[in-house]
């Protein structure tokens, strides 16, 4: 099917989106705030529109705001952030996803809206929406809780910059975040109070580039639509370090959308493809332990269900980890690292849904790799060597072969990769999105 109507990238065509808001609106608002499994209970069937994932986020950890920083450096008390967002697919009709997770204590949304960013922390004043649950314009998310909105009718294209503004009444001292974001968020300082509907933003004076309380943005689409989500660790989620010390975020690359998964977004959109590309990965990610530092988050293994399985329309994940499992202690070996990618092929497999498992890029040569983990290139070798040969995923993505160095195959090549010798720079990642296959997909089951 050829992409119409949306130069911007992959979007629901024009001659479907008119049909589907008051469908829409009346067949979901009773399942609305249900579970965004790829198996919606709203799901009309091939013959209706489904939700499927335009935009997710994976929260590694409530804690009050870092920003890229390991030592805590703000609270939250009355006052409003204004996320945003940059979701791969269009329509008329979206839901939107808030999440309190890893936080014991529950959090209040006093208020939340969502607009088209303008310029900075403004937004176009005709694409302002308010945003209930349940009907209600306030709601409280219990501890390690998600929300899921009504739908809400709002008609924008791919890779349009949404502000999603949450006002935080009184005091709630963590917050569920990603700390790597790459778009700049921004916020009122404490007791600043609502600015939900403030379409100027005058109040909102600090920015940040982690992603607070937002989740997920699903788009109502047509039925042969679907999702690909990405699960990876800070290569695939586009961090890029300033320093060989991995350090603050290259400030060049944020606000630009250069992850590989936007590259590989924009490649289906030239192909007409209809598949949303989602990025569920975190800064340090590992497949099999948990977190190694408090921003890290749950191991893939155990966030599998939750960040990837239970995402709307999903019907294909690429499995992109392994570097922090050789990295940090305690390590990995090859057979533990086999034995989880098998399981989570079979979990996979066990929801319909296809693998594609990507080889470990070299590192050995970084600040991380080489100063923690001196000796784990031989390792990485015999894990990829299994990944190359075992039958256990659908597909293979060679991202080693795409990103090593000819002449130093323990590390990548230098025009690729940033200064932290292990995440790629830009260039790299268009290179890892033009070595995906794009056939291998197998996309919604309505064609």
């Amino acid at each position: 099917m050829k992409r119409t109507g949306n130069p911007h990238g992959l979007g629901i065509p024009k001659k479907y989106r008119a049909a589907l808001p008051a469908f829409a609106l009346a067949c979901l608002l009773a399942t609305a705030t249900a579970s965004a499994a790829h198996a919606d209970p709203a799901d009309g069937g091939c013959g209706g529109p489904h939700w499927v994932g335009s935009w997710l986020m994976s929260p590694s950890d409530a804690m009050p705001v870092s920003d890229m920083a390991l030592t805590p450096t703000r609270s939250l008390f009355d006052q409003t952030y204004r996320i945003v967002v940059v979701p791969h697919l269009g329509g008329q009709t979206l839901r939107l996803h808030l999440t309190n997770r890893h936080n014991p204590l529950p959090v209040t949304f006093g208020a939340v809206t969502l607009a088209e960013q303008d310029q900075g922390s403004s937004v176009r004043p005709d694409t302002l929406r308010h945003v209930t649950f349940g009907g209600q314009a306030s709601v409280t998310a219990a501890p390690d809780a998600d929300l899921v909105s009504d739908p809400i009718d709002l008609d924008f294209d791919a890779f349009t910059p949404l502000s999603v503004s949450v006002f935080v009444p009184g005091l709630s001292v963590l917050a569920a975040e990603n700390i790597v974001g790459l778009s700049t968020s921004y916020y009122g300082p404490p007791g600043s109070g609502d600015q939900t509907t403030d379409p100027a933003g005058a109040a909102l004076t600090m920015n940040t580039t982690s992603v607070l309380f937002a989740f997920g943005v699903d788009v109502l689409a047509p039925a042969q639509y679907s999702s690909v989500v990405t699960v990876g660790d800070s290569i695939s989620t586009g961090y890029e370090g300033a320093t060989y010390y991995e350090g603050p975020q290259d400030p060049a690359i944020v606000d630009r959308n250069l992850r590989y998964t936007d590259f590989l977004q924009r490649r289906l959109n030239a192909a007409g493809i209809p598949l949303s590309v989602l990025n569920s990965s975190t800064w340090g990610n590992r497949v099999v332990l948990d977190e190694t530092i408090p921003q890290t988050g749950p191991g893939a293994l155990a966030r599998l269900q939750r960040d990837v399985i239970d995402t709307a329309g999903i019907s294909d994940v690429i499995l992109a980890m392994g570097t922090n499992d050789l990295a940090f202690p305690p390590t990995q070996t090859p057979e533990q690292l086999a034995a989880a990618y098998t399981d989570i092929a079979n979990r996979l497999h066990a929801a319909g849904i296809r693998l594609h498992l990507a080889t470990i890029p070299p590192s050995v040569r970084s600040f991380i790799a080489g100063g923690i983990s001196p000796n784990s290139d031989p390792v990485r070798q015999q894990v990829n060597a299994w990944i190359r040969t075992q039958h256990v995923a659908d597909d293979v993505i060679d991202f080693d072969a795409v990103l090593r160095d000819p002449a130093d195959p323990a590390a990548q090549r230098p025009d690729l990769v940033s200064p932290t010798l292990v995440h790629p720079n830009p260039r790299g990642h268009q290179a890892m999105a033009d070595s995906v296959d794009l056939g291998a997909f197998q996309g919604s089951r309505c064609r």
